[in-house]
Parts: C-alpha cells; sequence; structure tokens
C-alpha cells in the first residue's frame, strides 16, 4: 500500500478568501443582530394600544368579578416597578389578587397594572383601571385610566401624560 501524498500547502490566496468569508459571516451577524433589536421596538402607538386594551380587559375582569362574587377587589401594582423605556418586562402570574379577578395580560407586559376601590361621596364605590408606563424613563409616567361606574359601565379611556 502506497502512502497517501499530503494536499498542497494552502496559497496565500485561499487564506485570504477564508478570512474574508469569516469576516463577511460576522458581518452579516453583526447587521442581522442590529436590525432583530431594532425590529422587536414597540412604537408610541403600540404601547397607547396596548395600555387600552388592557386596561379595558382589566376593569371587563373586575366587572367580571363583581357580578359573580357581589364585590369588588383591588389588585396590583404589578408589575414593580413600572417599566420603563418601552421595556417588556415579566408579569407576575402568582399574585393572588389578579389570579382571582381572572386578569392575564401575558407572559410580559409593557405597563404596570392596577385597580383601586375607593368610596364615593355619596357611598357608591368608585372602580379605576389604571396602566402605567415611564416611557421616556424621567420617572413620570404615563397613566392611561378607566373607571367603572355603579352599574358597571365602563368610562372611556383617559389619558395623562401621554409619552413620559
Amino acid at each position: 500500500m502506497e502512502p497517501v501524498a499530503a494536499p498542497p500547502p494552502a496559497t496565500r490566496s485561499r487564506r485570504v478568501l477564508v478570512v474574508l468569508g469569516l469576516g463577511g459571516l460576522v458581518l452579516v451577524a453583526a447587521v442581522a443582530g442590529f436590525l432583530a433589536s431594532h425590529a422587536s421596538s414597540v412604537s408610541p402607538e403600540q404601547l397607547a394600544n396596548e395600555a387600552r386594551v388592557q386596561v379595558l380587559a382589566l376593569c371587563d375582569a373586575v366587572q367580571a368579578f363583581r357580578d359573580e362574587h357581589g364585590n369588588y377587589v383591588t389588585a396590583g401594582p404589578l408589575p414593580r416597578p413600572v417599566p420603563r423605556h418601552g421595556e417588556a418586562v415579566p408579569f407576575p402570574h402568582d399574585d393572588e389578587s389578579f389570579q382571582r379577578i381572572g386578569f392575564n395580560p401575558g407572559p410580559s407586559v409593557h405597563f404596570q397594572y392596577e385597580v383601586t376601590v375607593q368610596e364615593s361621596p355619596v357611598g357608591e364605590p368608585e372602580v379605576s383601571c389604571v396602566a402605567r408606563i415611564d416611557t421616556n424613563g424621567d420617572g413620570h409616567n404615563a397613566v392611561y385610566r378607566v373607571r367603572l361606574d355603579a352599574n358597571g359601565m365602563t368610562s372611556p379611556v383617559e389619558v395623562q401624560h401621554e409619552g413620559e
């Protein structure tokens, strides 16, 4: 059996092509990562829509609980602290108050949610369902609020400091 001859040493041009190819792959991966990170960012309109949908869903859950059990419950505020810069944070699903009313905004949220119940001057319960976000990270929150009246009717969504 004859010995197998070793392949000829790589030429300089072949090495240059390999290095350029690897460099190109690194560049493509970097650009793809940059685009993916920017594609996953949420626009201000998407954030506002999320707040409106979720705060109405929260009040619907509160009213459904009252219809079934006869009383309103408070819940939150969760998550703590208020999410900043439009970043999604995990929603803590082990909170008993939100579980009781059946509010499940998903695995992650861009807002802090809360239900408050106070007594009005005439003795009626005043229920507020609230979503908060610190969009620009300055410590001031944008607030989205829906109120439930004594008949279970929701108010239009009130927005304070949108874009904060």
